[in-house]
């Protein structure tokens, strides 16, 4: 996952300052295919390749998940609605998408939400060690959109960057939103059906905010 500045991504790539998971610099090796994101437009990502191990990733900017077709912050805001308790349809007819799209996103999250909730409360910590106990939600799908919420405000407290508003009224940390946030430090996988298992880096997310 990398930021939204398509020209400042492709200039961190040159300088060899983006990295690998193994642990490797990333050098450019083509783009991805294009594709449309519902919200953004056509977007084509930058690929790369890893000196160590040879193994090419696709850089996907913090505004998009993995493999979903919609940007990240119509998801979230479908997300953030279901955590106040409205229903798929009816969330489903204000972001004017398919029914049957949000029932998936929101079934999607509810089976990653304690380990959303875990990786979000890990990064809470890095970023605000004197942060004090979160309030407990009716269910583990609030507890996790919560969760995330408060991640993007510690990160603005430590960064010292007065919170905007984005149409919808969500807050945000600089030009990074609470969803971008998430979207970075899942490895996009806000969404995968598979569990959240990697390590959490907060440089990404922090980079972006800066």
């Amino acid at each position: 996952m990398v930021e939204t500045d398509q020209v400042e991504v492709e200039r961190q790539l040159r300088a060899g300052e983006l990295a690998c998971p193994c642990g490797g610099g990333l050098a450019p090796w083509g783009h991805a295919r294009e594709r449309s994101i519902r919200g953004l437009g056509m977007l084509r990502p930058r690929r790369a390749r890893c000196a160590a191990c040879r193994v090419t990733h696709v850089l996907l900017a913090v505004v998009c998940l993995l493999r979903r077709a919609d940007a990240v912050e119509v998801i979230g805001a479908a997300l953030l609605s279901k955590a106040q308790g409205q229903g798929h349809r009816l969330i489903a007819a204000r972001l004017e998408r398919p029914a049957s799209t949000v029932r998936g996103w929101l079934r999607a999250f509810a089976l990653n939400a304690e380990a959303v909730r875990g990786i979000c409360m890990a990064l809470l910590v890095q970023l605000d060690p004197l942060t004090g106990p979160r309030p407990v939600h009716a269910t583990a799908f609030a507890d996790a959109v919560e969760s995330v919420g408060a991640c993007a405000a510690a990160a603005r407290r430590r960064l010292g960057v007065p919170a905007g508003v984005v149409s919808g009224g969500e807050p945000v940390v600089g030009e990074v939103s609470p969803w971008q946030i998430a979207a970075a430090v899942t490895g996009g996988r806000l969404l995968a059906p598979a569990a959240l298992t990697e390590s959490i880096n907060t440089d990404t997310p922090l980079a972006a905010m800066r």
